[in-house]
């Protein structure tokens, strides 16, 4: 691979890569659609699939074909009055129907640590390592994609030369490249030591019983408790949550791994954060994309203190008050 095919590659992130060639794959494999296409034809794919599909998926599609058309140096077909108004029709008769994933509430975030903390001491006690360390593993996952309102990606891209936590003090996590930072720079986020259910102490306890000095921070570990070398993959994340939350004994059907970020900003909205601070502290760079994480309901108050957002994170602890 040439410099220059390279930096093009790299321009594309590798989930967008591989859902555009999964959309281009669809229109040729499954339509039997024609590359290039004509304008008539893409308008005639939206309708085909306007039942099936959602707007944003056919949205993407859109994309995705209007990017191979440039790429190839062909007149692009999406960008036509006729595909244009079938989209807007399809619109107009099939609104798109926002899916907000179901909030972690504290108690129940309470609930699943409680659980895994069990499990861990029962599989030291019982010489089980696979267990103890899929238990601290999830522990510190799951704290830190909370605390942190993390995504699932971010959790998984996390690397351990990135990473600096102080027992008692706070944790300092750099991630080189994430879904809000668009122009790859960089980006360093910060949470303090707590009293409670802290991510900090939960990180250095899976980092130390695995005995993990470089490379991913979250890995897969097969049923003889080894780790694997690559960290895990995004999709896995939804079934680790409502595998730990199961066992726990809370209904998990409804959680998705956005339920971590949600049910921070929810719980900090009703801890009295203002939108400017939430926005600062979890990394939003417009406001509806705030508000829609912020959830309204009641009982995320349990907590009071909450951290600075500030350039101070580690100061002040969230105490837990009756």
């Amino acid at each position: 691979m040439s410099d220059l095919d390279r930096y093009l590659q790299a321009a594309t992130r590798d989930n967008t890569r591989r859902s555009y060639r999964a959309a281009i794959e669809h229109f040729e494999g499954t339509w039997k659609g024609f590359l290039p296409a004509t304008s008539d034809s893409v308008a005639r794919y939206l309708v085909a699939y306007a039942n099936e599909l959602s707007l944003n998926t056919l949205k993407l599609r859109l994309t995705a074909l209007a990017q191979w058309h440039n790429s190839q140096g062909f007149p692009d077909p999406t960008k036509a009055p006729i595909v244009r108004k079938v989209f807007k029709g399809i619109r107009a008769l099939h609104p798109a129907q926002e899916k907000q994933a179901v909030p972690l509430h504290l108690e129940h975030l309470e609930q699943v640590i409680s659980w895994l903390t069990q499990e861990a001491q029962t599989a030291w006690a019982q010489g089980d390592r696979p267990g103890l360390l899929r238990a601290r593993r999830d522990t510190a996952l799951i704290l830190l994609g909370f605390w942190r309102g993390f995504r699932s990606d971010e959790l998984c891209r996390l690397q351990i030369e990135y990473v600096q936590a102080t027992v008692g003090a706070g944790i300092t996590l750099y991630l080189p490249r994430s879904k809000s930072d668009r122009e790859n720079l960089g980006q360093t986020y910060q949470t303090p030591a707590l009293q409670r259910l802290c991510p900090v102490q939960a990180y250095i306890d899976w980092i130390s019983e695995a005995a993990l000095v470089r490379g991913p921070v979250f890995r897969g570990i097969n049923r003889w408790g080894h780790l694997s070398e690559e960290g895990l993959h995004a999709n896995s994340i939804i079934p680790l949550l409502r595998q730990a939350l199961g066992r726990a004994g809370i209904d998990a059907d409804l959680y998705t791994s956005h339920s971590l970020r949600r049910g921070f900003a929810s719980w900090a909205h009703q801890a009295g954060w203002d939108l400017k601070s939430l926005m600062s502290y979890v990394g939003w760079k417009d406001i509806k994309s705030a508000m829609r994480y912020i959830d309204a309901e009641p009982g995320f108050g349990r907590f009071t203190k909450v951290p600075k957002v500030g350039n101070d994170y580690g100061v002040e602890t969230i105490k837990g008050e009756k």
